[in-house]
């Protein structure tokens, strides 16, 4: 029984739960390695006192999960069947209190839940899943190191093709289809291209937009590769950019490397937060960095923790997230610079390699 198995069973043990039921998809193939999207379908890992796991998933993809998933017994359901009546012949006959993942359950499937269990109490796991996810393990940094090279790969590859004349949504096609190309399962966001004033929005849709002589050219993207997520942000500038731009574009790489070089266990992640921010203000462009240092990284690409000024947790080894300031001047443009980094007992190891210094491309 792996890891994440044990705990939950441990969790239900010592909280004096009936059973537990994990739906969301990623959850499942966290737990199991079977990875799935079930569209309407139901998709479910069940737990029970006393009883062996099951997981439970649509017939059509029983073969894979027969294949693959470290939960061998699989119950199954087709698209006539009404899957909950399958969830309660692997249930005890009497469930008083269900631990299930509210954040994915929604009021039409706790009725359908309700009127075959009728517990009397449910209680949310999300926050046991969520501290189980938050330590990565060696292997899932290595994945996480995989998805990073691939999306290096695909932003090197498609940057010596960006030209004078093109659309922001041209350069975001030809990324995708370099994405596919290197192997990714697929974008792990929106993949984002925005020029000169658009650049400025950041989190902006990129559109029918021009690269121009003069234009900062900022990419956001990421992809999934075996599961896990990668997310890096990197700035350029189209031809000679003017010296407040380039001021602009100094002042964030030198917030990123102030963060990176602080990242230790025992620090807080309010004060990694504090850390780049104090060099963006004292440069005099602290209303313009107006979102969060980063956010964790794994099995989602926006996951715990939260990196930003008032979240007092601490950092440990296992932990990984992205740092990614930015400063965002309307109707001039805006840089953000991200990197990928993992809290190691010593300190830190940076995922990402892509280079950071002020780069002319078109």
């Amino acid at each position: 029984m792996n890891h994440t198995l044990h705990t939950l069973i441990a969790t239900m043990e010592t909280e004096q739960w009936d059973a537990i039921l994990v739906t969301d998809p990623k959850h499942v193939y966290y737990i199991t390695g079977f990875a799935c999207d079930p569209h309407e379908r139901f998709l479910g890992i069940v737990l029970a006192k006393g009883q062996e796991p099951v997981l439970i998933v649509p017939a059509l993809d029983a073969d894979k999960a027969a294949a693959v998933s470290s939960i061998k017994r699989i119950a199954t359901h087709s698209d006539t069947d009404n899957p909950y009546n399958i969830l309660k012949q692997q249930l005890p006959d009497t469930v008083t209190t269900f631990g299930l993942e509210k954040a994915h359950m929604t009021v039409q499937r706790y009725e359908s839940l309700q009127s075959v269990v009728q517990a009397a109490h449910y209680v949310d796991i999300g926050a046991v899943l969520q501290s189980l996810r938050v330590i990565k393990s060696e292997e899932e940094i290595e994945r996480l190191q995989a998805a990073v090279d691939c999306i290096e790969t695909v932003l090197d590859n498609v940057v010596r093709r960006v030209r004078i004349g093109m659309t922001e949504a041209e350069v975001v096609a030809d990324l995708e289809y370099e994405m596919k190309k290197q192997g990714a399962e697929g974008p792990s966001f929106s993949t984002m291209v925005l020029a000169g004033d658009n650049s400025a929005l950041p989190h902006g849709v990129p559109g029918q937009r021009i690269i121009q002589a003069g234009d900062l050219l900022l990419f956001d993207l990421g992809v999934y590769l075996n599961g896990y997520a990668s997310d890096i942000t990197r700035t350029f500038a189209v031809g000679e950019i003017s010296e407040e731009l380039k001021e602009i574009y100094n002042t964030v790489l030198a917030a990123n490397e102030a963060a990176i070089a602080a990242v230790r266990p025992g620090i807080t992640y309010a004060s990694l937060d504090q850390t780049a921010r104090q060099v963006i203000t004292d440069k005099g462009y602290g209303p313009y960095f107006n979102h969060r240092l980063g956010h964790g990284l794994g099995i989602d690409v926006h996951e715990y923790p939260s990196i930003h000024d008032q979240n007092e947790a601490v950092l440990e080894p296992g932990h990984v997230f992205t740092i990614e300031p930015g400063v965002y001047v309307q109707g001039k443009g805006g840089v953000r610079i991200e990197d990928d980094v993992v809290v190691t007992k010593e300190g830190v190891r940076v995922l990402t390699s892509y280079p950071k210094q002020l780069t002319i491309i078109g």
